[in-house]
């Protein structure tokens, strides 16, 4: 099966994925995005980059071409030979942070995702459901402790750019229903995990 994780920026995706993958035994395939490729990584480099000026279209077409690298070279191999896949974000992403929060529109970027990803689709998409208030002022302690360094170019949009995604998310979940599953992310991530489980089995 193929499961997506999404949400805001420190919902606490990664970790999840990586619970979920591990929970899923040796043979699960853990990836991020953007990433998962050489060509993918060096992409992300690029768009994680704070110091470097970029338009909406750019980015939208640049994490686009990313994705449609990891589709090709790793999920479609990795579905045919019968694998679980465990994605930390995918084209929900894209249709919230661009489509929504940059104002592209929702719509044109899932219509776009239908060519960059094709029958790679997630047969499960996990939605960490989180207070924005609440991410940002976990950014800000990690930042002060010298756990984060705010290099990151979407973490240091700021917290009104994070609620913007996060309505984009509930709205996007609403919109698919048959395959977004809304999960509390709130917790500690033994907690959190034990919901994600319970997800993925209904």
């Amino acid at each position: 099966m193929f499961i997506t994780l999404e949400g805001i920026d420190r919902s606490g995706k990664t970790t999840q994925a990586a619970m979920l993958a591990e929970a899923l035994g040796g043979d699960a395939l853990l990836i991020r995005e953007p990433g998962g490729t050489e060509m993918a990584e060096r992409v992300r480099i690029l768009l994680k980059d704070p110091a470097l000026e970029m338009g909406d279209v750019a980015e939208l077409l640049l994490f686009s071409a990313a994705r449609a690298d990891l589709a090709e070279r790793v999920i479609k191999p990795a579905i045919s030979a019968g694998r679980d896949i465990v994605c930390d974000r995918f084209v929900d992403s894209t249709a919230a942070y661009q489509g929504a929060a940059r104002g592209i529109g929702v719509d044109v970027v899932e219509e776009l995702m239908k060519l960059v990803v094709g029958e790679c689709m997630p047969g499960l998409t996990v939605f960490l459901r989180v207070d924005p208030d609440a991410a940002h002022a976990r950014g800000l302690e990690r930042l002060a402790a010298g756990e984060e360094d705010g290099s990151d170019r979407f973490e240091s949009e700021g917290v009104e750019f994070q609620r913007e995604v996060a309505r984009a998310y509930d709205e996007i979940a609403a919109l698919h229903p048959d395959r977004i599953i809304v999960v509390d992310g709130e917790g500690e991530p033994a907690e959190v995990h034990a919901r994600v489980m319970e997800a993925v089995g209904r």
